[in-house]
């Protein structure tokens, strides 16, 4: 049964990256070879299919991923990010600093991918919870639940920028139908539950934590960032233009009014890779060259974000290699053929095999690219809108981060919390960013 060689394989694959540390690129392409074996694929197609689904992935994903890891370095770099939240957190006021944080965060992590986030945001909190006298936890969960959010929802994150390409998804409905969804989900796992984290684990309210793993900090003095206004738009540009191009070509469609020139320079502009290369020009101009840094250090600060996600491309690429032997090896059909007739949603099937694979694999990256090899067989039977598939399965994909996730580890050592605490604070609220997610994504699927 392709089932049982799929399920041995992801056992092969925890078993390899947990029990013998391999990296998990190596494992997964390891995996990928053994599958295909085991799933009797001819020998001479093999290497082609690995190729092909590595190429694949990577193709759509590299332009839209190295330009926006330029983009939320240089915005980093400069200070404009320090200025977005802590100009929320003066505006907000000292009553409302959950919310000021929740804002800031939400906003750097559309920039930024959600480790550089943060490493970046943590410093921060700390800094403004010493000032205020607050809990480090109070302001830390609405932080990670804004940054989870943007990383689960919205291009141009590598999980629903990958599977908005696989699945054939417009990126930029996938983006408008993000954000609808991440603003309530946002609010639900972030200031809502910390209420309820603090009923149930008091005491880790009362932890200190530790940031000295993260070493020496950039720090600026206010005066000398970009101003709040021009951060925030640099920050957000690709959105802006992502955005409009998908309303114009939601108008277009609804009002059937003719194609032409202008349109398709929107709709050329709205593109992911043209609106994070315009986005980008704009950074070095808004965050650099206006601020008289001089270009040298400006592309240092390009090829040092770089460096830091070569090793994410080549496991995003893995996972796209795993993805396509699933394909290739008649697995997805053999799951098509399954729930064949049944009167589940393609949603809803996304987003539990999604959740299922997260649990196992701990990379929401990975869980989302093999679920794609899975499900997209089944959606030549359906009229389901693509996007909001795209956004179940990235829902799926957060569900309970444990051990097997890195996210898991930064968060318990940083706010030095136990196990325990960990569990009732970082995995119950990374369920409720999937579970809240799904219920939306539901509710907005009647109406689109």
């Amino acid at each position: 049964m392709p089932l049982v060689i799929v399920a041995l394989g992801i056992v092969a694959l925890l078993i390899l990256i947990m029990g013998l540390k391999l990296n998990t690129f190596i494992s997964l392409i390891i995996v990928s070879f053994g599958v295909a074996l085991a799933l009797g694929m001819p020998l001479d197609g093999i290497v082609k299919t690995i190729e092909a689904g590595l190429g694949g992935t990577l193709g759509h994903l590299a332009l839209i991923f190295g330009l926006g890891a330029m983009l939320g370095k240089l915005i980093a770099d400069s200070g404009g990010a320090q200025r977005i939240a802590m100009t929320l957190v003066k505006k907000f006021g000292e009553k409302n600093i959950q919310w000021a944080v929740v804002a800031a965060s939400f906003i750097i992590g559309v920039a930024l991918f959600f480790e550089v986030g943060l490493v970046l945001l943590i410093p921060i909190v700390f800094a403004i919870s010493r000032e205020l006298k607050v809990s480090i936890l109070y302001l830390g969960i609405p932080m990670v639940a804004a940054l989870s959010v943007t990383h689960g929802f919205l291009p141009p994150h590598p999980g629903p920028t990958v599977i908005a390409g696989e699945y054939g998804a417009d990126i930029g409905q996938v983006l408008l139908y993000g954000f609808i969804i991440a603003v309530p989900t946002v609010i639900l796992a972030g200031p809502v539950f910390t209420k309820i984290a603090k009923r149930l684990v008091p005491a880790s309210f009362t932890k200190t934590g530790s940031i000295a793993s993260l070493g020496e900090q950039k720090s600026f003095k206010l005066e000398d960032t970009p101003g709040f206004g021009i951060s925030v738009f640099t920050a957000l540009l690709p959105v802006i233009l992502m955005s409009i191009a998908t309303i114009i070509t939601l108008m277009q469609k609804t009002m059937g009014f003719e194609d032409n020139g202008l349109l398709a320079a929107i709709r050329f502009i709205g593109e992911a890779g043209t609106s994070m290369l315009l986005s980008l020009l704009f950074a070095v101009y808004s965050m650099g060259l206006a601020r008289k840094i001089p270009m040298k250090d400006i592309m240092e600060s390009c090829t040092s974000a770089i460096l830091h996600i070569g090793m994410m491309l080549l496991i995003i690429g893995g996972g796209g290699a795993f993805k396509q032997v699933l394909i290739d090896g008649g697995v997805g059909d053999y799951v098509a053929e399954l729930f064949k007739g049944t009167s589940l949603s393609p949603i809803l099937l996304a987003w539990i095999i999604a959740a299922i694979l997260r649990i196992s694999l701990g990379s929401a990256t990975v869980a989302a690219l093999t679920t794609a090899g899975l499900v997209i067989p089944m959606l030549g039977q359906t009229d389901v809108n693509l996007a909001l598939v795209v956004l179940a399965t990235g829902a799926g994909s957060l569900i309970a981060s444990h051990v097997n996730d890195a996210g898991f580890w930064m968060f318990k050592e940083y706010f030095g919390l136990s196990m325990k605490e960990t569990f009732a604070t970082w995995t119950l609220l990374e369920t409720i960013i999937s579970v809240a997610g799904l219920g939306f994504i539901l509710l907005l699927s009647l109406f689109v």
